[in-house]
């Protein structure tokens, strides 16, 4: 967002670990690297930004939290931004209120108040020049043109409540009114007159849905502004596999499938943060957003930043109300069956169902649930709760919390504008909280209140039993053979 609009330049940053100490963690600094970097350049940057990690640590928050103190941390909190303004939020806790991740956030912010004047000073010392760079910004001429062609007819598109029925109307008044605006724009060549109307439809679309939502307090989809999508879950939803979930909440769908194992299906990763160099996670969810979910057609490749993301957040979100004493590894993969919006959040409650029908026993319910932001020239702001995929598209914020009735387990938020206010985040905060007790109270617990008592008839059995220390080797017999033999016998693993 601190790029100039019409700026289409391709700028690619690569941030190169060369060596780590093991005591501090490098990705904070890389994203300060970063800044630095176009700081540096002649490229049209208005930043710097800075960016910190905060953990809380027997009461106490600290800023860039060693690796020893991180493992005793209730928080991880990634925090950039400008002074005195919010630009990106992620991280996980253990059950921490809306309060301490505010009196977190306002830590973070002093933190980066340092970085950013020291990094001025940087550019003052050593920074080139910032060029004139070209903007390819839409002729007022053709904006204009365009805007009169469809002015009786824009917001009536705009608010169409399906997504599918607004998509096609929509793609139909844009393709009116190019036909319409090709002769009068004829100097134009093929490729520029595509180029600039794709941006023009957008902006105009973009301007309309945004004004109606602020001066009619009027969503797409028809809520108000507080009003949650129409919700349902149901558990069970498959017969073979150890737990699975349902989790809808309008158009967006998520099936999400629990499956136990034993310690060898724990996944490992190298890691630079731990001290072996490896992690091995016992709990672990995965996401997948096909391109059916969406209506598209497209090559499926390997998981992109948006299923890693996705993956991570929801991730977090559950992992903390897994017990770490639980015998089983639990891996839970969520597949987006249909999505506009927030399909990340849908994977949290859908997982916590899924959990729950597996027999995992959680220790809470999480759920997850999105806040959106709409502001005005005159300095008006709106935010929505539970956005949908085109407030996300054309709004200023994705807040996205996902916690139980105790607190929060992970945050993640982005913006397209150049920073938010402490109150807009406090705001923030309370309508996630509102949503998400109502999720856990309405949906959640009349669907499965608790845990089931017992695990899948189709999920492994787990069985352990003490053997005196001189009789082990009789077990394992010359070569492994006798417990070889009682692994192809039985069909179990023996660890």
């Amino acid at each position: 967002p601190l790029f100039p609009e019409g700026f289409f330049d391709e700028v690619q940053i690569s941030c190169v670990l060369l060596s780590a100490d093991g005591v501090n963690e490098p990705d904070v600094l890389a994203m300060v690297g970063a800044s630095a970097s176009l700081m540096l350049s002649d490229l049209p940057f208005d930043g710097p930004i800075g960016a910190v990690r905060v953990g809380l640590v027997d009461g106490k928050f600290i800023v860039n939290p060693t690796r020893a103190e991180m493992a005793k941390s209730k928080l991880e909190l990634i925090y950039a931004g400008r002074p005195d303004q919010v630009i990106m939020i992620e991280g996980e806790a253990d059950f921490v209120s809306e309060a301490q991740m505010k009196e977190a956030m306002y830590l973070a912010n002093d933190a980066v108040k340092k970085q950013c004047e020291a990094q001025i000073e940087l550019a003052k010392r050593a920074g080139r020049a910032k060029k004139d760079y070209k903007l390819y910004l839409v002729p007022e001429e053709l904006a204009a043109s365009m805007a009169k062609l469809c002015a009786d007819r824009i917001e009536n598109v705009c608010t169409i409540p399906g997504k599918e029925a607004r998509m096609v109307a929509l793609d139909e008044l844009r393709a009116e009114l190019r036909g319409a605006l090709r002769e009068p724009f004829a100097a134009m060549s093929d490729a520029e007159f595509g180029f600039m109307t794709a941006i023009a439809f957008d902006n105009l679309v973009r301007e309309t849905t945004r004004n109606v939502i602020l001066e009619k307090q009027f969503r797409p989809d028809g809520r108000s502004t507080t009003e949650i999508r129409p919700l349902s879950a149901e558990v069970g939803v498959l017969p073979v596999v150890h737990g699975s979930a349902l989790f809808s909440r309008g158009e967006t769908q998520a099936l999400v499938l629990a499956t136990l194992g034993n310690e060898k299906d724990a996944q490992e990763a190298d890691d630079l943060t731990s001290e072996s160099g490896v992690t091995k996670k016992r709990f672990y969810l995965h996401y997948n957003f096909p391109n059916f979910s969406v209506g598209e057609v497209g090559r499926i490749t390997g998981p992109g930043r948006r299923e890693i993301g996705h993956g991570n957040l929801a991730e977090r979100s559950v992992s903390k109300v897994v017990p770490a004493d639980f015998p089983y590894v639990v891996r839970c993969v969520s597949e987006i069956m249909s999505s506009n919006g927030s399909t990340s959040m849908a994977s949290v409650c859908g997982a916590t169902l899924a959990l729950m029908d597996a027999g995992v026993p959680i220790t809470a319910p999480v759920a997850g649930i999105s806040c959106g932001l709409v502001t005005g020239k005159d300095g008006k702001r709106l935010l929505l709760t539970d956005i949908i995929g085109a407030e996300d598209h054309f709004g200023d914020m994705d807040f996205k919390v996902g916690g139980t009735r105790k607190g929060i387990t992970a945050i993640q938020m982005d913006i397209k504008i150049d920073g938010l206010t402490y109150d807009i985040i406090a705001e923030a905060f309370e309508k996630c909280r509102k949503g998400r007790l109502y999720i856990l109270d309405e949906i959640i617990k009349p669907v499965i209140a608790e845990p089931r008592h017992e695990l899948s008839r189709y999920a492994p059995k787990m069985f352990s039993m003490m053997i005196p220390t001189d009789k082990i080797k009789d077990v394992i017999g010359k070569g492994g053979k006798v417990i070889q033999d009682i692994c192809a016998t039985c069909n179990c693993k023996i660890d």
